[in-house]
């Protein structure tokens, strides 16, 4: 037969030493979850700085590409600014060279037009013959005048370009005296002067080559009136 519970207890109510051990357990069990849940500062500091580093280490790259890019776009610009600049040079240079050789194949063409037009045209006689020596003789700073010309020719060949002497001291060491002036192969290859034919017939080079040696020999074509 069972045991009566007095009135005002149940059967659930529990012992003191019972509720001490479940009211421990809970704090415990809260402690632990409270501990699980919200860490504590030291721990959240440590995770919060470990955040803030990585969070870091991923933007710094990010800020170095766009300074490497905006570097590059700068190079860029500033090669393609030189880029520029030397090409309008050469595109000057090379208008002001053309330009040049324009002005100077014009200056050319005036200064040869213009020779042209004062180039004297000597006649194919003996006048034309003294005129166009004396203008050699002048330019190559040879003494002589037209009448000093004149007159030996006349005496030594009477104004024939094609005279030989077969009979004289010349003629018979065998070299005999030819042309206007009568002059002898050495002599005339002696003093030939340059620009003019090595023919010694040729009237011009005949009288330039005798009044050269003359102007060596006597000062002057002028000073000789007699066999030279």
């Amino acid at each position: 037969m069972s045991k009566s519970v007095p009135a005002g207890r149940s059967r659930s109510s529990l012992t003191r030493a019972q509720k001490f051990s479940i009211t421990g357990v809970a704090t415990l069990g809260a402690a632990a979850l409270a501990f699980s849940v919200v860490p504590g500062s030291s721990e959240a500091d440590v995770r919060t700085e470990a955040l803030g580093t990585h969070a870091a280490s991923w933007s710094m790259p990010a800020q170095a590409q766009q300074a490497v890019h905006e570097n590059v776009g700068k190079q860029q610009a500033a090669a393609d600014r030189r880029a520029k600049d030397a090409a309008a040079r050469k595109k000057a240079e090379d208008e002001a060279a053309a330009k040049k050789k324009a002005e100077d194949e014009r200056r050319a063409k005036t200064v040869a037009s213009r020779a042209a037009v004062r180039k004297p045209v000597y006649a194919n006689n003996l006048d034309g013959w003294i005129r166009q020596a004396l203008d050699i003789m002048k330019a190559k700073g040879i003494p002589g005048s037209y009448e000093g010309l004149h007159r030996n020719i006349m005496r030594e060949s009477t104004g024939n370009p094609n005279a030989v002497n077969g009979w004289d001291i010349n003629a018979q060491r065998g070299t005999p005296s030819i042309g206007l002036l009568q002059v002898i192969q050495p002599t005339f290859t002696a003093y030939h002067v340059s620009g003019t034919s090595t023919n010694i017939y040729d009237p011009v080079a005949n009288i330039t080559a005798a009044a050269n040696y003359a102007a060596h020999r006597y000062g002057s074509i002028d000073n000789v009136n007699g066999a030279y």
